[in-house]
């Protein structure tokens, strides 16, 4: 039974980072370790985790453009530019270098920093991540059109944590819009930037998830994964398939995703790292 605390809040601010004002808070002492949640979310998307992961660690969560306490500002949401924003609010934070997990957008906010800023990424944690476009069910896609509306989530608890923190309730519409045209405009990234990233890498993903599992494991093969270990060695990089989870419910099933987590961010780096 993992028992939940309510973590100490060491410090909480905005940094100044290519136009934003974006909040960050910290909890815990120890190796860094950055959240970073998934669309429309903000900090509270980790509660369940995160007291948890601030016993060991030094836990920095941010709130990405538009999401949380971050207001928006006049550009469209990107992957890129959103792991740009990471990079400078980080290197603000004298952070030299950072374990990583990402959960949703903020797994593709996770992969690009890994890309764009292999010195800041230690080790890399991908939840629910994707890299392609078919690597969602086509009907998720579809649904986009119909279903992913400020007027679908009305009353709902994401609408209500996003009025209750946000400089700007009214940017809700806005953001929403934003989200859904970032996931209608995406645009594959290629298999050889995935395959060079440099930092350990455990991709975690729910066995019924919006990310197809088959594209799961492409991303394991790219990362180093899917050979047999007990010939060659185990690579530096994992793949978790936790069972009985959706895209929704994996970063609150701490039962079986924090000891996964831990085991994979406390082990010694490989040699050569």
């Amino acid at each position: 039974m993992i028992t939940e605390t309510h973590p100490t809040l060491a410090k909480s601010g905005y940094a100044s980072v290519n136009g934003l004002e974006m909040y960050y808070e910290i909890y815990g002492a120890g190796r860094p370790l950055v959240l970073l949640h998934g669309a429309l979310g903000t900090i509270e998307m980790f509660g369940s985790l995160l007291p948890s992961l601030a016993q060991t660690r030094r836990v920095i969560a941010i709130e990405q453009q538009g999401h949380g306490r971050t207001a928006d500002i006049d550009r469209p949401l990107r992957s890129e530019q959103m792991a740009d924003d990471t990079a400078a609010l980080l290197q603000q934070l004298k952070i030299d270098a950072a374990d990583v997990f990402g959960i949703s957008m903020g797994a593709g906010v996770a992969l690009q920093l890994a890309i764009r800023h292999p010195h800041l990424v230690r080790k890399l944690v991908v939840g629910s991540g994707n890299y392609k476009n078919d690597g969602i069910y086509p009907e998720v896609l579809a649904a986009l059109e119909t279903t992913f509306t400020p007027e679908a989530f009305a009353g709902s608890p994401i609408e209500a944590a996003y009025i209750k923190v946000a400089p700007n309730p009214s940017g809700w519409s806005t953001l929403v819009g934003k989200v859904q045209k970032l996931t209608r405009e995406f645009v594959d990234w290629p298999s050889e930037s995935i395959r060079a990233i440099a930092a350990p890498t455990l991709l975690i993903v729910g066995d019924s998830d919006i990310i197809r599992p088959e594209v799961a494991v492409e991303m394991f093969r790219l990362r180093g994964g899917g050979v047999p270990g007990d010939f060659v060695g185990l690579p530096s990089s994992q793949l978790a398939v936790l069972p009985g989870t959706t895209h929704m419910t994996l970063v609150n099933c701490i039962e079986l995703l924090l000891p996964i987590l831990s085991a994979f961010l406390d082990a010694p780096m490989p040699e050569g790292r």
